[in-house]
């Protein structure tokens, strides 16, 4: 058997895949994924891009991550009208208690887009997880109803979301949690460049190669359409693909703050980059797409 120069067995550069563990949106919406610190007051691409994909008609903005709600809805309510967004709600959940109230649940009907701020992404999960609420957003979304989140919005678009240490601590001191699920074997991360996350999520795709890692940078997005992501905003997208990996020692929890990864693959993605998530392949640069 061919053995690579690490002594271990020779893998292909892509490994088998099956319909259990492809990368891909779960519903016929677009989904808006962004880094975090999107311009809300000057070019506002990104913005421009969420409010676009809701037809500039109803979007609904679910301020349940913040621990400043009021704030953070009048700053996005600010922005999707000049944007021209003909109506803009919020979906305010201050505990899990009001995730029941048919009032919030209603607010949702008739909207083009809900969007997820920022803040803490375990409070977007605890609060309305497993709620009514929660099933209608993912109804919504399979139905073809577009979702963006930005920053902990974004961690919980995917089925696994990171949480945990401060930056400060080793990059494999965190834990990982349930997300909302609806970009599948996807992992996600945000404030990336800027907060020095490419060990986590290197660390976090190690520990389960079957994830795809999403690294993406402050006022960045990727733009998700069934199994194809465009990037979009000022800085840049990481993928990591860890299915041809051949060792790790992340296996070992007793490992001090360190870690050793073989043949894993990392792609660096800008704006007008498009990428296959089943494939896992950069598709090329298409341009900035309108």
């Amino acid at each position: 058997m061919d053995k690579s120069s690490n002594g271990h067995p020779a893998v292909l550069d892509t490994a088998p895949k099956s319909p259990a563990n492809v990368s891909i949106a779960a519903g016929r919406g677009t989904l808006i994924i962004i880094g975090g610190h999107e311009d809300k007051s000057d070019g506002r691409e990104i913005l421009t891009r969420v409010a676009e994909a809701a037809e500039h008609k109803k979007v609904v903005v679910a301020t349940l991550a913040s621990s400043m709600a009021e704030e953070t809805w009048q700053d996005y309510k600010r922005a999707f009208h000049e944007l021209k967004v003909k109506h803009v709600v919020h979906l305010d959940i201050p505990d899990r208690g009001s995730s029941f109230d048919k009032a919030h649940i209603d607010t949702l009907d008739g909207a083009d887009l809900i969007f997820f701020a920022g803040g803490d992404q375990l409070e977007i999960t605890t609060k309305i997880g497993g709620t009514e609420l929660c099933d209608k957003i993912q109804d919504m979304f399979r139905k073809g109803v577009a979702v963006a989140g930005t920053s902990a919005g974004a961690s919980v678009m995917s089925e696994t979301m990171l949480i945990g240490a401060s930056d400060e601590q080793s990059s494999i001191a965190y834990s990982m949690a349930p997300g909302l699920g609806f970009l599948r074997h996807v992992v996600i991360d945000q404030h990336f460049a800027q907060r020095g996350r490419i060990g986590r999520l290197l660390s976090a795709v190690a520990r389960n190669p079957r994830m795809l890692g999403i690294g993406i940078d402050e006022n960045t997005a990727i733009v998700v359409n069934q199994e194809k992501c465009d990037v979009i905003g000022r800085g840049s997208v990481y993928v990591i693909d860890g299915r041809a990996l051949t060792a790790t020692n992340l296996a070992n929890e007793s490992e001090p703050n360190s870690m050793s990864i073989y043949d894993v693959r990392l792609h660096v993605l800008n704006c007008g980059d498009r990428f296959d998530l089943v494939a896992r392949k950069p598709l090329g640069h298409i341009g900035a797409q309108t």
